[in-house]
């Protein structure tokens, strides 16, 4: 990369965009994230700014980043924030960065947990935390258990409730439903890896950066999403709902398995890109009820 040449915030702020530009389609959002990031600011001061000057440090500091940037290390790294749902969360390379899809997990947990009174809802590989945060930042009234195999992972969720100021979540240490107590949860959401090992998006320098044990899921992207399935059942209220994130490819498989444990209603929802996301189902009031036939699965939109 070439060394930028004017020091004012708003010819660098220019020149980053265009750097980033030629590989990169969010190249105007990070340019501005990582100029803000080099002089502390807030992305709304930069036009204020605008003839303000870069002096040599602040100049160094923001081609390093570009530079990083276009190595393929995520933004959200750099600046170790992410936005999701109404909040800010820390991150760091031990967790995922948070995707906008996610966000449906929210949605439907929310939907679902609107008509209790005291929801008990369990984040499964909770990661940053951010569906357990997102869903306590809404339902002050409910009770939250999210757990992660990686201690790492589980201590910046932890600082992220701090930070947030949010007293509603437990966090305990284990994989999947096996680090969840004896008893039984009105919601049981995860966002598990579900990329296949192999697959060629692996390869993609942007990938290569976040936890690898967050992004696959075995040979066919489906193990961990068989492991939280076949928990699943022993954790769930009567009429409690299972909501899996899963591979835009996978909503058809998700649905049989959460009905071969007797799950019912399995519905598939769309996210905003159109493709199916996110798949959920309810075990039934009564041990009387069977899984319903492939006729009764469905998809549906966001």
């Amino acid at each position: 990369m070439t060394q930028l040449k004017s020091l004012t915030v708003g010819a660098a702020r220019r020149a980053g965009r265009a750097v980033l530009g030629a590989t990169i389609d969010s190249a105007a959002l990070d340019a501005d994230l990582l100029l803000c990031e080099t002089l502390s600011l807030e992305r709304n001061m930069l036009d204020l700014l605008e003839r303000s000057e870069l002096d040599t440090a602040q100049r160094s500091r923001f081609e390093a980043l570009l530079q990083r940037r276009l190595d393929g290390e995520p933004v959200a790294y750099m600046i170790r924030t992410r936005s999701f749902w109404t909040i800010e969360v820390e991150v760091s390379p031990a967790t995922l960065v948070p995707r906008p899809e996610t966000e449906l997990v929210v949605e439907r947990a929310l939907y679902h947990a609107s008509n209790l009174r005291q929801p008990q809802i369990a984040d499964l590989g909770t990661g940053s935390g951010c569906i357990a945060l997102a869903l306590a930042s809404e339902l002050s009234h409910a009770r939250i258990v999210a757990t992660d195999l990686s201690h790492d992972a589980l201590a910046i969720a932890k600082r992220n409730q701090t930070l947030l100021g949010l007293n509603n979540i437990e966090f305990l240490h284990g994989e999947w439903t096996s680090a969840l107590p004896a008893e039984e949860f009105d919601i049981i959401a995860a966002n598990p890896p579900y990329i296949a090992d192999g697959d060629p998006c692996l390869k993609n320098k942007f990938m290569r950066f976040e936890p690898q044990m967050a992004l696959i899921g075995g040979p066919d992207g489906l193990e961990s999403i068989r492991e939280i399935v076949a928990g699943a059942f022993e954790h769930l209220k009567p009429g409690g709902t299972l909501i899996i994130e899963h591979g835009y490819d996978q909503g058809e498989t998700v649905r049989g398995l959460l009905q071969a444990i007797n799950l019912t209603g399995c519905q598939t929802f769309r996210d905003l890109a159109g493709l199916e996301r996110v798949t959920e189902g309810q075990k039934p009031l009564s041990s009387g009820l069977f899984p319903n036939s492939h006729a009764n699965s469905a998809t549906t939109g966001v």
